[in-house]
């Protein structure tokens, strides 16, 4: 068993926040943390997701919408929902639940720059979180070290 911290993100579809927050974490953390998303209705990557991860940098290429199905007999230090307006998935393996409720930006509809500023919005409120949460487990973003 590895002794990384093991971070699963949930929301329903696992296409656009749980994938924005995945790729962010496993971004900030490198090595030092292992982070899985999925949800409860899986469907397909957001490619606007994908989008605002590479221009961030992050390649996410390789992700895949993942049941929650998938990771019914593993444990993780913290599971973590961010589902606003839905009905998050139950995951009962974890040592530690938060709930971050997010507004889905799959769901803003108007033109692709509205849709993509709002892919944005996600994506810089959830590295806020993110940076302050592994602040908290004194696992600072980029340091490649515990302290």
């Amino acid at each position: 068993m590895s002794d990384k911290l093991r971070v699963l993100f949930l929301c329903v579809h696992n296409s656009a926040r749980s994938q924005l927050a995945e790729g962010l974490l496993r971004a900030l953390a490198g090595d030092r943390v292992q982070v899985f998303s999925a949800g409860s209705e899986p469907s397909f990557v957001h490619p606007l997701a994908l989008r605002v991860l590479r221009e961030r940098g992050i390649d996410a290429s390789q992700h895949r919408s993942k049941s929650v199905n998938e990771f019914a007999n593993d444990t993780f230090d913290y599971v973590i929902t961010l589902c606003a307006e839905e009905v998050c998935p139950i995951f009962l393996g974890a040592r530690h639940k938060l709930h971050w409720a997010l507004p889905d930006p799959a769901a803003v509809q108007g033109d692709q720059a509205t849709q993509l500023a709002a892919f944005r919005q996600t994506a810089d409120e959830l590295e806020k979180r993110l940076r302050q949460f592994l602040q908290e487990m004194n696992l600072d973003a980029h340091s490649g070290h515990e302290r």
